[in-house]
């Protein structure tokens, strides 16, 4: 009964979807108040009715009810219980399920926490959502059923979830990721509901704002989550492949960084809107374009779930209907979107829209590096891949490129300034920053002009920053008054720009000082790599819940002195036999020590053993963390939680269409 209830409850919410996507639609037309007003109540119990259906899916997994398809192929009875939840969404129909929802938990937050908002605007920010909502559900009801029967014929027992997605990370990356996914589906909305209305203006960009800077915030963690994970699971010491699923993240990724940016220049100086309202079409439309290309089977990658063309088919209809639509709609509507203000190429403005602009062109590089290969074998030019050469090679310049820029952006003036004031502002924080490219790297390895170069940039960022910082505080009365009346979006987005500038060393250090050793070692064997010393120990048998393995120990120690011990294993997993490496780091602030075994070789007990030594790895991990602490810091700025007096007369006839 579990699983029907799941299925009846899915298919209620998607008759919920489908009533908040016509009424207030509707009453928005019309004018019409009670239909308006209808609009949260449906959200709300579309959510309540797809929360019982997940629900019902996680009790059908942790009950081993073979009977359902979907937990006979992803789970059994020795799937520890937490990797049994992870399962509900570690699959394509379950995944699908987890996307609607989390699309439903963010129409309901906008339904509550949304009360400034003019009720006939609101009503169409739901209808949009609701409409979007439509589209999900109706994907995994009809394409990808999660709740499908294995009758007659119940297996006694069920196969079991993919290996590499049993790891403690996984139970946390996919949501993450599907937050980030569906959460600039709000910006979407906010965009096509203005447009809708026929104006955009600043009050538009300050609703929009808060809910894509989370929605950002939580990509960015989903995407860090996702780095970490391919790191220590895979046993490669990799920490991005550009992977095609990779880049399908990525991509919205970079499109909201702009967004985010064009959003704060809407608000601040009511310029830029065709831009945002842009960004925020193809933040989302990027969004659906990785949904497909996980989904459709169009690739092959250890992200990828499915590989039903008519899967494919569905999404690849239900992008083009979200991105022609959306685009004719702001055709037919640019004439109210265009921008009146006027601003100097020497300003706050110029910078950010360069800042967009290189933000745009990083993205289509990525875009293109990512559907080059589909397209050349759809159009019989045979197969092509296009690897990490060629998005190092297009992608690293532009940031690059954009770094300088992004040290004087934060002093710079709105509307006009002058490169005289640059120079002054900031020929001591340049002076700095080559002070410390010239020696900072010497403490390390060998001096590297790769890793100084990035020592120059985010230091240039941190002390442009920090200059910034001291000029907006030195004119209050006491520092500390000073920093308190510094709003939180100004202190968001130093935390963000921080979080780039160790991301950027992070990066740079890791590729140009690791050191790696792939060979083969018994016990007993000794090998140095970067000063440290890795003693093989044993080898010994160990067994977990679902798996057996060989574990190989090993001492590290650095001129004598013990420093850690290190147990890498090779998993065998019971239910369906797969054979797994998982890796053992001893992780530290400025480096890392990872080993990772291989296969056994010969009959005297040798294994092929990765022996790597790491430096600075996990700073582009804090760095990430900070970005999206930085997201999330902007939205606690006050001005995101009153109402201002411009927005009490925008009730119905400035946005009526």
């Amino acid at each position: 009964m579990i699983p029907e209830l799941g299925l009846f409850s899915q298919i209620v919410g998607l008759g919920m979807a489908i009533a908040l996507t016509l009424i207030p639609a509707w009453g928005a037309w019309r004018g019409h108040q009670a239909s308006m007003q209808l609009g949260p109540g449906l959200a709300a119990g579309m959510t309540f009715f797809i929360t019982l259906s997940f629900i019902c899916l996680s009790i059908a997994f942790v009950q081993d009810d073979f009977s359902v398809a979907l937990v006979a192929n992803n789970s059994n009875t020795l799937l520890p219980m937490v990797y049994k939840l992870c399962a509900v969404f570690g699959n394509h129909e379950g995944s699908m399920l987890l996307w609607s929802l989390i699309l439903c938990l963010w129409t309901l937050a906008v339904a509550i926490f949304s009360p400034s908002l003019p009720l006939v605007f609101k009503a169409r920010v739901l209808s949009v959502m609701g409409a979007i909502a439509v589209g999900f559900l109706s994907f995994s009801l009809f394409t990808s059923n999660p709740f499908a029967r294995l009758l007659p014929g119940i297996p006694a027992e069920g196969s079991d979830l993919n290996p590499l997605l049993q790891d403690p990370g996984m139970i946390i990356h996919p949501p993450l990721l599907y937050i980030g996914y569906a959460g600039f589906s709000v910006a979407f909305a906010f965009a096509i509901a203005a447009l809708l209305g026929g104006r955009l203006d600043a009050a538009w960009a300050r609703w929009s704002r808060p809910w894509t800077n989370v929605a950002w915030a939580f990509l960015s963690l989903g995407i860090m989550l996702g780095s970490w994970w391919a790191y220590y699971e895979l046993g490669w010491g990799g920490w991005w492949f550009w992977d095609p699923v990779e880049n399908a993240s990525f991509m919205p990724w970079l499109a909201g960084t702009a967004l985010i940016h064009s959003l704060a220049v809407t608000e601040k100086r009511g310029l830029f809107k065709s831009w945002t309202v842009l960004l925020a079409i193809f933040a989302f439309s990027l969004c659906l374009l990785g949904t497909f290309l996980v989904r459709s089977g169009v690739i092959t990658s250890v992200h990828a779930f499915a590989n039903d063309p008519e899967r494919g088919v569905f999404i690849l209809v239900f992008l083009a209907i979200v991105v022609g639509g959306s685009l004719t709609l702001y055709a037919l509507r640019a004439p109210a979107v265009a921008s009146r203000v006027t601003f100097a190429w020497v300003s706050r403005e110029s910078l950010l829209l360069l800042n967009n602009v290189v933000f745009l062109v990083a993205t289509l590089t990525v875009l293109f590096g990512t559907l080059f290969p589909l397209l050349m074998d759809a159009l019989g030019g045979g197969k092509y891949s296009v690897g990490p050469p060629y998005f190092n090679a297009v992608f690293v310049p532009l940031m690059a490129l954009l770094v300088p820029f992004m040290g004087v952006g934060p002093i710079s003036r709105w509307k006009k300034d002058t490169p005289a004031r640059w120079r002054s502002e900031l020929l001591l924080p340049l002076a700095v920053a080559v002070v410390c490219a010239l020696t900072l790297p010497l403490f390390g390895a060998d001096y590297n002009l790769w890793v100084a170069l990035a020592v120059l940039l985010a230091g240039w960022l941190v002390f442009g920053l920090a200059r910034d910082c001291w000029n907006r505080v030195k004119t209050a009365s006491d520092i500390g008054r000073g920093f308190r009346r510094l709003p939180a979006s100004y202190w968001g987005m130093v935390t963000a720009h921080l979080g780039f500038a160790a991301c950027i060393v992070g990066v740079v250090a890791t590729s140009q000082y690791s050191v790696e050793h792939d060979l083969k070692m018994q016990p007993g064997d000794v090998e140095t790599v970067a000063g440290y010393e890795f003693r093989f120990v044993e080898v010994a048998p160990v067994r977990g819940p679902n798996y057996v393995a060989d574990e190989a120990r090993f001492e590290v120690s650095r001129d004598g002195k013990f420093v850690a011990r290190l147990a890498p294993q090779k998993r065998r997993y019971l239910a369906g036999g797969s054979i797994m490496t998982e890796a053992a780091i001893d992780p530290g602030l400025f480096r890392d020590l990872y080993v990772a075994m291989g296969e056994p070789i010969g009959a005297d007990g040798a294994w092929a053993i990765r022996l790597h030594y790491k430096p600075m790895v996990r700073w582009m991990w804090l760095g990430a963390i900070l970005m999206a602490l930085g997201g999330f810091t902007t939205v606690a700025d006050k001005r995101y939680r009153t109402r201002r007096a411009v927005t009490a007369p925008v009730s119905g006839a400035q946005y009526a269409g």
